[in-house]
């Protein structure tokens, strides 16, 4: 896989979710990317933080943090789904005046906060959301090479539509929509305010997941120690400046209050008027949408194979398609529970916990860092993030802990459930027949 194919995988990531975009998530996002970048270059293998973590913190930290991952790019391939969906429907009505059920189009059930409890809402199946599930995993199935293709034309294609999204709907900007900037307190933690800006940073961070998936795949890429930094790196560079524009731009056009949808940007472009311009932006957000499913997706199940060629996992897991190359049964899989989780569940919690999962991903990589800072400095590193051995990993873990604090009190519990199933697994199988240990 060459460099271009590489940077374009790390994608601009969910366009659902631009409009929650804070500062924080900038800064704290550079300092994650600086630790990934660092460790990438020195650990260049698939898996990613379920490596690194194996390589400094041992073998219950790297499985505690290879769980985790399985629960991220899941979850988030799923959330991203019902964005699609979104997006696919707007297009079939905008284009072509088709207006699909809403029962078969949207989740059967929400979340009420308030409540702490599901809630019916009268639909069967959010179907768009699984098929296009299916589709992607069928292409990832048939090897790596062509979902690179496919990917880095997708890639072209949203980013010029954003950028015609942001030249042509900044004429349409009231400044009003600014005023306040920081929407009072509703009285609830989390409700506008300060607490809801950290909160709001808290579960849109899945949109900036993509570089992580980066690193996933490092065995596959030719020159790793040089080619994962700069992928890593650039995708910050180029998610933040376009996320800011199309966050303050989406804002301005239309009220925040009226962006809790899962097509944001085709609402913001009806609100201009420019009828081409949104046919445009829903092709945009499908082509995109579609992009980083495949980069979930194509993560998850290199997550898989790592564990199981470390003896965690049945080696099922690490079973190679005879003639594609690639770990196919554990690509269905994932793509089977993802579907079924697009399919039925709202896109507020998907969004939570992929984000608390990446989140709790961050601070082990940035201890990790530390770790080896200190124990092996005599590694070779193609990068080093700035600072030491301590500033930016201690502001990363610090910053990402913060976030996961500010996050829902079911979303965390939801976390901890998902951790406990994971360390029954890793006692029941993975401890006794971990590779590690029967070579101790």
């Amino acid at each position: 896989m060459n460099k271009k194919s590489k940077i374009a995988e790390t994608g601009i990531c969910t366009l659902a979710e631009m409009e929650t975009l804070t500062g924080e998530i900038v800064t704290l996002k550079s300092q994650q990317r600086l630790c990934y970048a660092e460790m990438a270059s020195m650990i260049p293998v698939s898996g990613s933080a379920y490596t690194y973590a194996y390589a400094t913190m041992g073998e219950l930290v790297a499985w505690i943090i290879g769980w985790d991952l399985i629960l991220e790019y899941l979850v988030s391939a799923a959330a991203v789904s019902v964005g699609w969906s979104g997006y696919a429907v707007a297009f079939l009505h905008d284009t072509f005046g088709i207006d699909l059920p809403r029962a078969w189009t949207s989740a059967p059930v929400l979340w009420n906060e308030g409540q702490q409890r599901f809630e019916g809402t009268g639909a069967y199946l959010n179907v768009p959301a699984a098929l296009i599930v299916c589709a992607v995993t069928a292409l990832l199935v048939r090897g790596i090479k062509e979902s690179a293709r496919i990917n880095t034309i997708i890639v072209f294609v949203k980013v010029a539509v954003v950028l015609l999204f942001i030249a042509f709907a900044v004429g349409f900007v009231h400044s009003s929509n600014w005023h306040p900037f920081i929407p009072p307190n509703e009285g609830r933690f989390g409700r506008f305010g300060v607490s809801g800006v950290f909160q709001g940073a808290t579960m849109v961070f899945f949109a900036y997941i993509g570089f992580d998936a980066v690193s996933t795949a490092a065995q596959e890429a030719r020159n790793p120690q040089r080619d994962l930094p700069i992928g890593i790196l650039a995708s910050l560079a180029i998610c933040t400046v376009l996320y800011i524009a199309v966050s303050l731009i989406l804002t301005g056009v239309v009220p925040y209050a009226h962006l809790n949808v899962p097509h944001p940007i085709a609402l913001g472009v009806e609100a201009t008027g420019q009828r081409w311009l949104a046919v445009a932006v829903e092709i945009g957000a499908i082509a995109g949408l579609s992009s980083v499913m495949l980069v979930m997706l194509m993560g998850q199940p290199r997550i898989f194979f790592s564990m199981a060629h470390d003896g965690l996992f049945s080696p099922v897991a690490a079973r190679i398609h005879p003639r594609f190359g690639t770990p196919y049964i554990t690509t269905i899989l994932t793509g089977v529970v993802c579907a079924v989780a697009g399919g039925v569940l709202p896109i507020d919690i998907l969004a939570e916990l992929t984000s608390i999962g990446t989140l709790f991903a961050f601070v082990l990589v940035s201890v990790g860092v530390m770790i080896l800072r200190v124990k092996r400095p005599d590694l070779p590193r193609a990068f080093r993030a700035p600072g030491g051995a301590f500033f930016v990993p201690i502001m990363g873990i610090l910053t990402s802990g913060t976030l996961m604090y500010t996050a829902t009190t079911a979303t965390i519990i939801r976390l901890f459930v998902w951790m406990a199933i994971g360390l029954i697994i890793y006692f029941m199988y993975g401890r006794k027949h971990s590779k590690l240990r029967a070579a101790a």
